[in-house]
């Protein structure tokens, strides 16, 4: 006997498997083959549990005679005829499969948003850095010019005194 959780149980025996739940004081069990899927006993059990208590829950406590629910039968028949269906089953199977894969697309998608947002900042921090440097380049392109300016305007005194000198010596 196995217990993933107390309330749900499932017993082995031989090539059969008893998968059964207790919730609200009912017990609700399922004999499956060892190959039927665990999870699926178990959600077929949390929905027939769920539908029983939505139509009979009130009547529990003041069951005085077995099968005094009898006409939960019907309800009990179709589901079992719905879990039981192969088509069925492989359509619950594809859907599982086109989940995961969903599942799957969204999450390449959720890292590649989050690789273009790393890449978006990576990229802001050399926009800011190329800022700065040519905000420098363009301080140190003036001081240049100035100085060249002072080195033209000292080079045409230095040359106008020269001559100056020149005329007036001579």
């Amino acid at each position: 006997m196995v217990t993933p959780r107390p309330s749900h149980v499932w017993i082995e025996t031989g090539q059969y498997v008893f998968h059964y739940i207790i919730e609200n004081d009912v017990c609700h069990l399922v004999l499956c083959e060892r190959g039927f899927s665990k999870k699926t006993a178990f959600t077929f059990l949390e929905e027939m549990s769920s539908e029983f208590m939505s139509q009979h829950g009130h009547k529990v406590s003041q069951a005085t005679r077995p099968y005094s629910c009898i006409e939960f039968d019907t309800y009990i028949q179709k589901l079992r005829r719905q879990y039981s269906d192969q088509r069925g089953r492989r359509h619950l199977h594809q859907l599982r499969e086109d989940l995961n894969d969903v599942q799957r697309i969204m999450m390449e998608n959720i890292d590649d948003v989050l690789q273009r947002g790393t890449a978006l900042s990576d990229l802001e921090n050399k926009a800011t850095g190329l800022s700065s440097l040519s905000k420098s380049y363009h301080k140190d392109a003036q001081y240049l010019n100035m100085r060249s300016t002072f080195a033209k305007i000292a080079a045409g005194g230095v040359l106008t005194l020269v001559i100056l000198l020149y005329f007036f010596v001579f």
